[in-house]
C-alpha cells in the first residue's frame, strides 16, 4: 500500500507540473497576444481628388489612435496606423499599396473617400478575409452590393447618399423651398445617387422638381450649359453634389451669381469647406450638409478642439476618428478579435454606437452610416457658418 501510494503521489506531481507548465505557456500566449498592437493599414490619397477628405480625416484619426493608446490600448493592445500613398488612387499604385500593408501584417485595411477609387484596395484586402474600412464613402456599394458576398467584410464611416440626399429634401422643405432644380454631377456613383435620393424624398414631401440637369466634373466641359438652364428656371431651390476638388463647383455658383441670381444653391458633404472659393464674386446663399463644422462653431465643443489641431478643411474629418472608434467597439465586443468576418457580424449590428461623429447604426442593406445628424452649414460673403442641424428621418428607395 505504501508502494502504491507513493507511485499515486508522484503521478499527482508529474500531473501537476504539466498543468503549471500548460498554464504558464497558456499565460504567455495570451500576454504575446495582448501584447502585440493592432495595425490598421491605411492606404490614402495623398495628392490627387481625394486629398482634401482623405488627408484630414487621416490625421485626425492618428490624434485619436494616440488618445486610444495613452488610456492603455484596445484591452492592453496598442493601436498602430501604417500608410500607403496611391497617389491619385491610380489603380495599378492602390492595389500595391494594398498589398504592400497587407504583407506588412495589417490586421483592419482602411481605404479612400470614394467606392470606385477604393475597389483595388477593397478587393485585395476582403480577398485575405480583412476588415475593410472607409472613412467616408457615401454609398452602399461599400459592401455586398458591389463586392459580392466578401463585401460582408466591407464597411464606411461616411453617410450612405440615400439618407444624405434625404435629409437635403428635409431641411429644404423645412425652409420653405418647395420647388427645385436638379443637376447631377456623372463622375462618381454618391454624387448620382445623392441627387435621386433628394428627389424622390422632395417629391414624397411635396416639393415639385421644375429642371433636371446633367454635367461632368474632372475634365467635363458642360457646366455653363447648366449654369445657363437652371438660370431660365424660376425655383426656389438650386440642387446638387460635386465636390471643390472635382473643379466644377467653382465654375457653377460663380456662373449663376455673375448672373445676378441669388436662388439658395444647396450641396451635399462634398461641397463642405472654403478652400474651393472663388473671391470674385464672392459665395453667397450657399448651404451644404456636412458631418461636423470646422468653423469653430460646432455645437460639440471636442470636435471644435479637434479641427483646430489638425487644420481640418472639411467637417470629413470627424470620420477618421469615428471610424477607429467604430473599429475598436467592434474589437471589443468581438472579445478582442480582429479576424475580419468576426469584426463585421459585430459591425453590421451596430445600432446607435457613439462616436465622435455622433450615433453609428449598420444593417444588412446599409453598410455605410444612416441616421447620423447633419450640420447645416451656410456660406456667404465667402464666410462659412451653422445654420441648423437635421436628420434624415426617411432613407428612400432610388
Amino acid at each position: 500500500m505504501k508502494r502504491l501510494g507513493s507511485r499515486a503521489g508522484l503521478i499527482l506531481v508529474v500531473v501537476a507540473v504539466a498543468l503549471v507548465a500548460l498554464a504558464a505557456t497558456a499565460a504567455a500566449r495570451t500576454t504575446s497576444s495582448k501584447a502585440s498592437p493592432i495595425i490598421i493599414g491605411w492606404a490614402y490619397d495623398g495628392n490627387g481628388a481625394m486629398a482634401p477628405f482623405d488627408l484630414p480625416a487621416l490625421a485626425a484619426a492618428k490624434l485619436r489612435v494616440a488618445q486610444i493608446n495613452a488610456k492603455g490600448g484596445v484591452d492592453g493592445r496598442q493601436l498602430q496606423i501604417q500608410t500607403c500613398d496611391t497617389q491619385g488612387n491610380k489603380p495599378a499604385i492602390a492595389k500595391a499599396c494594398a498589398l504592400k500593408l497587407l504583407g506588412a501584417g495589417s490586421n483592419i485595411i482602411f481605404t479612400t473617400c470614394d467606392v470606385d477609387y477604393a475597389a483595388p484596395v477593397v478587393q485585395e484586402a476582403i480577398n485575405r478575409g480583412v476588415l475593410t474600412v472607409a472613412p467616408c464613402i457615401g454609398t452602399d456599394q461599400m459592401g455586398p452590393k458591389r463586392f459580392g458576398p466578401k463585401g460582408k467584410l466591407a464597411f464606411s464611416f461616411g453617410n450612405v447618399a440615400q439618407d444624405e440626399g434625404s435629409a437635403m429634401a428635409q431641411y429644404a422643405w423645412g425652409r420653405g423651398w418647395h420647388s427645385a432644380a436638379l443637376a447631377t454631377d456623372t463622375v462618381i456613383v454618391y454624387f448620382k445617387n445623392v441627387i435621386q435620393a433628394f428627389k424622390v424624398r422632395f417629391q414624397q414631401l411635396g416639393g415639385k422638381i421644375v429642371d433636371q440637369e446633367t454635367y461632368q466634373s474632372l475634365g467635363g466641359n458642360n457646366v455653363q450649359n447648366v449654369v445657363s438652364r437652371w438660370n431660365a428656371k424660376k425655383a426656389d431651390v438650386y440642387v446638387t453634389s460635386t465636390a471643390g476638388a472635382f473643379g466644377a463647383l467653382s465654375t457653377l455658383v460663380s456662373g449663376i451669381r455673375t448672373l445676378g441670381n441669388n436662388t439658395p444653391i444647396l450641396n451635399s458633404w462634398a461641397g463642405d469647406g472654403t478652400y474651393w472659393l472663388p473671391k470674385s464674386p464672392q459665395v453667397t446663399n450657399y448651404y451644404f450638409v456636412t458631418f461636423a463644422s470646422v468653423f469653430g462653431d460646432d455645437p460639440v465643443p471636442a470636435v471644435n478642439k479637434l479641427a483646430k489641431e489638425v487644420h481640418a478643411g472639411t467637417g470629413g474629418f470627424i470620420t477618421g476618428p469615428a471610424a477607429i472608434d467604430g473599429v475598436v467597439t467592434a474589437i471589443r465586443r468581438s472579445n478582442g478579435s480582429t479576424v475580419g468576418s468576426v469584426l463585421a457580424a459585430t459591425m453590421q449590428n451596430f445600432k446607435k454606437v457613439p462616436t465622435l461623429s455622433g450615433l453609428i447604426s449598420f444593417s444588412a442593406k446599409f453598410h455605410t452610416v444612416f441616421g447620423r445628424q447633419y450640420r447645416v452649414i451656410k456660406i456667404q460673403n465667402n464666410k462659412a457658418h451653422v445654420v441648423g442641424e437635421v436628420v434624415a428621418k426617411v432613407v428612400p428607395k432610388i
